[in-house]
């Protein structure tokens, strides 16, 4: 639920690293990548970070995307998880033939195995983005299971709720997805079903047919990856600038 903080104390904002099993003691079985889009504030990044630290900070440099990447067990199976944070999305791109996404957004949806779809419920217009959103994946990727996890944040916000729980759910079974409230602020659970269980959607459309990468773009560079190492220089960042505002007081 939305009022529980997993957070840690005050003070507790430094990185902790994230354990690794040794390579030759469990071996990742196989890949899974995860592209989280939405539209601009709706938490994506505070999502991301909030999944692999347990932390969450709420202060962040304008996205530019980043790739994060680590091994985590799924019913037991060791994979390597990279999850590609992106830039905005917004319905100020969508014309006549639909959305039309930068280039990095684009190449992020070709290369990810599976889509964590984000509005905040404070937000309106980030809800509508997710429905052409999700047609632009769909022309991307035209034949084939897409799986998708749609995620309503900040529903620690409840009193400025403008999307219905009921809605939410109504466009995830639209889309072919499951539906997630969550609060990245203050939900470290919720946050962590919903990531694991796009995964365990992943593993399964990668596990049909010969076990093999079914879509196309499967074999495109993937996006550039500033990986753990960008994730402690924003924290970091954000440290500094509470430092900064602090010794101004």
């Amino acid at each position: 639920d939305g009022g529980r903080n997993m957070s840690g104390g005050a003070s507790g904002f430094l990185l902790v690293p994230i354990p690794e099993c040794p390579a030759f003691e469990c071996a990742p079985s196989r890949d899974v990548k995860i592209a989280v889009l939405g539209a601009s504030g709706v938490g994506k990044t505070a999502l991301v970070v909030r999944f692999l630290t347990k932390r969450f900070i709420g202060d962040y440099e304008p996205n530019t995307g980043a790739l994060y990447s680590r091994n985590v067990s799924i019913e037991g199976e060791q994979i390597s998880l990279q999850v590609q944070d992106t830039p905005c999305v917004s319905l100020q791109q969508v014309d006549a033939e639909g959305l039309h996404c930068q280039e990095q957004i684009n190449r992020s949806i070709y290369w990810a195995d599976g889509y964590l779809l984000v509005f905040s419920i404070t937000d309106h217009s980030s809800y509508r983005t997710i429905q052409p959103l999700y047609q632009h994946i769909r022309r991307i990727h035209p034949s084939g299971n897409i799986p998708v996890t749609l995620v309503g944040n900040k529903n620690d916000l409840l009193r400025a709720r403008q999307v219905a729980a009921e809605d939410g759910e109504a466009l995830a079974a639209e889309l072919g997805g499951t539906y997630f409230e969550a609060s990245a602020r203050e939900d470290h659970e919720g946050v962590h079903v919903a990531f694991l269980h796009l995964c365990q959607e992943v593993g399964r459309t990668l596990g049909g047919g010969n076990g093999e990468k079914r879509w196309a773009g499967r074999h495109l560079a993937r996006p550039k990856s500033p990986n753990m190492q960008e994730l402690k220089r924003r924290f970091r960042q954000v440290l500094s600038s509470r430092g900064r505002s602090a010794s101004a007081l």
